[in-house]
């Protein structure tokens, strides 16, 4: 009986150690995902940042062509 209650008391401990860094581990990575929703990817660029794409007044079977010429 006694080698029992030994058992049942050691598996009681590694279910509570179990449970509570998987908890831990749970709040943590909510904090982490909370910190980060809160920074904005898409704001504008600040500085000297210079417009990668200019849309250029071409006509549709312009661009088509190339698009088939280039594979593009």
């Amino acid at each position: 009986m006694t080698r029992f209650l030994h058992l049942l008391k050691d598996t009681v401990k590694i279910f509570i150690i179990f449970t509570g860094c998987t908890l831990l581990f749970y709040f943590g990575l909510r904090m982490m995902n909370e910190e980060y929703d809160q920074i904005h990817r898409y704001d504008q660029p600040e500085g000297k940042a210079v417009k990668v794409f200019q849309w250029e007044d071409e006509r549709l079977i312009d661009r088509l062509s190339i698009f088939f010429r280039l594979g593009e």
